[in-house]
Formats: structure tokens, C-alpha cells, sequence
């Protein structure tokens, strides 16, 4: 049974994922840092569930030790660990403010979420990884971290760090395949945050972006950072 575990899952792409790798009969970790939007997410992966395949669903925030241990118990409980989603980000702080005004005590907030939290959680499931026969780690990034928009230098900055984390990682880990992926713009809750009172319903839902993040899982290209718009989906993650 393969086992992965997707942080950020009550809403948005995390959860959007989770329903997709449980369509394919994967067992999942889930996590979210509110419980009552948690556990709607974990009744709709229930119900996508193949046979034998189990969720555990577990709250908390990734910045906290303790809970990160809980995540990598949980997937030990469910016989190992095969893909690690390290998806829950912090936009930081909002309105989006130029880095000359950025709140220091939210920037250390962005910095711990989006970067120290997903390289603390590959230390602790780093054994658990290395006795997958096919281990994975899926780093969600955005192009703000390519690219200089005003406004978006604390979150864009944690972004390059986390691409930076994972190209580095995929050299001492050869046998873990480390993808970093730019989604791209989506209809979130995050992106709406980013952009108060702006109307974002032209952006893409979450789901749209599956196929895609399924495909490396099917397909185990080379590690490296990749945009979801680009990759091909393979026939199985063009089915669901």
C-alpha cells in the first residue's frame, strides 16, 4: 500500500491532491491547522478510498515539532512513506507590503511555515523515505519566486529558499525523486487573501491542477523544478 502524506489539506490544492492520490488507491497523512475544515476534508477523501486504503487526518500547524512527529507517526502507522507533499505555505502578512514596510514578526512567520517547516519534515521522514522502493518528495512553490512582484518579496522570497532546499536535497538524496512545482494561478482561498476584493473567479480550480501533479507521480521524471502548466498528464491522471 503507498502512503503519502500532504500537509495543508483542509481546502485548496493540498485537499484537491489528497482526493486524487486516494482515486488511485493511496493511503494518506492529511494535515490543516483548522480541524472543523480538516475533517470535511477528510470525510471527501473517505469516500474516493480504494479497498484496504485508510486517511488519518491529524491537526495542527507544520511550524510546530510535536505535530510534525505526529505526521510521520501516523504514516509509519499506515505501513511507511512513500510521497511527502509539503504543500501548506503562509502568504504572510496582508495587504501585501513592500519589503521597506514588512512586518519582521510575519516574515519570520512566512520563513518558518513555507521553508524550516518542510525541511524539518524531510528530516523526520527521511528514514521513512529511504526504505520506499519509489520515494518522492513534491515541494508546491509559485512563480513568485522566479519572478519580482511588487508586494511579494516575503512569500516569493520563501519560495526561492524552498526551490533552492529542494534542488540541493535532490543531490544528497538521488534515490528520493524531489519535484518542485509551480501550480500556477488558482481559485484559493490563499490567492483571494493576496488580492482583497478582487474578483479571482477567472482563475482555475485547484482540481485542474491534479492530472498534472499525478503525471510525476506516474511518470518519475528526473528531479527538478517544474510548472504544472507544462507537464504532460499521463493516461491514468487524465482519467480521473
Amino acid at each position: 500500500m503507498t502512503v503519502a502524506l500532504v500537509t495543508g489539506a483542509s481546502r485548496g490544492l493540498g485537499r484537491a491532491l489528497a482526493v486524487g492520490l486516494a482515486d488511485r488507491g493511496w493511503s494518506l497523512v492529511i494535515d490543516a491547522r483548522h480541524p472543523d475544515a480538516l475533517a470535511d476534508s477528510e470525510a471527501e477523501v473517505k469516500t474516493h478510498l480504494g479497498a484496504g486504503a485508510r486517511v488519518v487526518a491529524i491537526p495542527g500547524d507544520v511550524s510546530d515539532a510535536r505535530h510534525r512527529r505526529d505526521l510521520v507517526a501516523a504514516a509509519e502507522g499506515l505501513g511507511g512513506l512513500d510521497l511527502l507533499v509539503n504543500n501548506a505555505s503562509d502568504l504572510g502578512a496582508t495587504p501585501l507590503p513592500r519589503i521597506a514596510d514588512y512586518p519582521l514578526d510575519a516574515l519570520r512567520r512566512v520563513l518558518e511555515v513555507n521553508v524550516v517547516a518542510p525541511v524539518a519534515l524531510v528530516q523526520e521522514a527521511a528514514p521513512l523515505l529511504r526504505d520506499s522502493s519509489a520515494p518522492a518528495i513534491l515541494n508546491v512553490t509559485s512563480d513568485a519566486s522566479v519572478e519580482a512582484y511588487e508586494g511579494w518579496g516575503g512569500y516569493g522570497s520563501s519560495k526561492a529558499a524552498l526551490d533552492h532546499v529542494g534542488a540541493v536535497l535532490a543531490v544528497e538524496e538521488p534515490a528520493v525523486a524531489v519535484w518542485t512545482v509551480d501550480p500556477g494561478d488558482m481559485r484559493t482561498q490563499m490567492h483571494q487573501d493576496a488580492f482583497p476584493g478582487e474578483d479571482i473567479s477567472d482563475r482555475p480550480a485547484p482540481d485542474t491542477v491534479v492530472p498534472a501533479l499525478l503525471s510525476l507521480v506516474d511518470r518519475r521524471p528526473p528531479s527538478g523544478r517544474y510548472r504544472a502548466a507544462e507537464c504532460e498528464p499521463s493516461d491514468a491522471a487524465a482519467e480521473r
